[in-house]
């Protein structure tokens, strides 16, 4: 309990006093250096995982968290196929896929970092078939307007497509309402680097819609089941392991071997 002082002043109660004083100063200098050291801890420990983030390329991007895809070189193979990677790579993966299709959204959420990494890494070459066969499932004709979309970006600059199939997925319009506008497919070109304003003429002139419409029907009759069709050195994969995280890597390591 604190008291009054009213007489003289006690010279060893001021001692303790002024010990006292001084024991605090000390623990409070301790306790500001000891802070000091963990935030520095902390940020080191920060830094280096953003550093390691950005070296490994599965760091994100932009305020939706989408994966940062190492760069590739892409190119557009005569049928229209868009071809990342080498094309000699002992690992050939060709991905069928329609844009308004769900379970292709699942596979590209799943898959695209590690098909990027190892067309990258020259594990795999990477050909991209679009297709457009679900128009029936928006009220705008999404699947052939977003497929024909797909061949202007390409033939502008493969080198970009694999960023701009993230973001198409991404942002893919639920089944049974209005898909993405044209508008929108502009934006998401740009956002993506595709600023040439003749790709914006394509997209909305749809200039590729005679080579998307050909290669669908080529596809069709030639048995395809479905979409998202995989295949690893021609074999169609089956299993469903392709839709979690990374499934497809083990089936591409495992050919590579």
């Amino acid at each position: 309990m604190t008291t009054v002082s009213t007489g003289s002043k006690n010279p060893l109660a001021a001692a303790e006093a002024a010990d006292k004083k001084r024991k605090l100063a000390i623990q409070v200098g301790v306790a500001a250096v000891l802070v000091a050291l963990v935030a520095a801890i902390g940020i080191g420990i920060a830094m280096n995982r953003s550093d390691s983030d950005t070296s490994t390329g599965s760091g994100t991007t932009g305020a939706e968290g989408l994966p940062t895809l190492p760069a590739t070189v892409g190119t557009v193979t005569p049928s229209g196929s868009v071809l990342i990677g080498n094309p000699d790579a002992k690992v050939k993966v060709r991905v069928v896929a329609d844009l308004q299709c769900p379970a292709c959204k699942q596979f590209e959420t799943a898959n695209g970092l590690a098909l990027a990494k190892a067309a990258a890494d020259g594990t795999a070459s990477v050909e991209y078939q679009i297709i457009s066969f679900l128009d029936k499932a928006s009220t705008n004709q999404y699947s052939s307007r977003a497929g024909n979309a797909a061949y202007c970006v390409a033939r502008s600059d493969a080198n970009k497509f694999p960023n701009w199939l993230q973001l198409m997925f991404h942002r893919q319009p639920a089944e049974g309402g209005a898909g993405l506008s044209n508008e929108q497919l502009v934006a998401i070109a740009n956002e993506t680097g595709y600023t040439d304003p003749a790709v914006a003429t394509c997209i909305n002139d749809k200039a590729m819609a005679d080579p998307l419409a050909k290669t669908t029907q080529t596809l069709l009759t030639s048995g395809l089941k479905g979409t998202p069709s995989i295949f690893v050195d021609g074999e169609l994969i089956e299993s469903n392991a392709v839709y979690t995280e990374d499934g497809l890597a083990s089936v591409i390591a495992d050919a590579a071997k």
